[in-house]
């Protein structure tokens, strides 16, 4: 089995499949190769599993185009401000701005300064995943954790937020 293995100054190790499939090792510093190929030997049903599902997502979701994600962004700066505008309304919150990324791990994000972004990649969801998206991160100006008051302020505008969310799997 192939794998690539990063050492750092962390305590544990851990495992990693990445989005081409490539199977990486965190591991410490200290840590012997015979400790990674024993932990890879211990694991290797967690890796065959997950990297099979890798695989086949893959299959099913080849690379995008530089075409598709021009498409997508130029709908996502015309859809996705609008949407925020919308929710910030019926929700009495005010972000201090709104910005388009390319961002393939976070489908949206809200900083310190309540100013908004999304991935581009969203575009690839229904409208009602994306509004779970808008008001997922609108939320946050107002809780900045995942705590309890959190997911009810979700919850009293998209009471099937839970559904919505599990629609999203990968950003590419």
């Amino acid at each position: 089995m192939d794998y690539q293995v990063i050492r750092s100054r962390r305590r544990t190790i851990a495992l990693q499949i990445q989005r081409n499939g490539q199977i990486l090792v965190r591991a410490p510093l200290q840590a012997t190769d015979r400790d990674v190929e024993h932990f890879i030997q211990t694991h290797r049903d967690w890796i065959a599993s997950h990297l099979q599902r890798r695989l086949e997502w893959l299959q099913e979701h080849p690379e995008p185009s530089e075409e598709q994600i021009a498409l997508w962004r130029r709908q996502a700066k015309e859809q996705i401000p609008s949407r925020v505008a919308y929710w910030s309304q019926i929700m009495g919150l005010s972000p201090t701005g709104v910005k388009i990324t390319a961002a393939r791990h976070r489908f949206g994000s809200c900083n310190g300064r309540n100013s908004l972004c999304f991935s581009l990649f969203l575009m690839q969801y229904p409208p009602e995943v994306i509004d779970y998206v808008v008001v997922h991160e609108l939320a946050h100006i107002r809780h900045f954790n995942h705590g309890p008051e959190f997911y009810r302020t979700v919850e009293q505008y998209l009471p099937d937020w839970q559904q919505r969310k599990a629609q999203l799997k990968y950003c590419y």
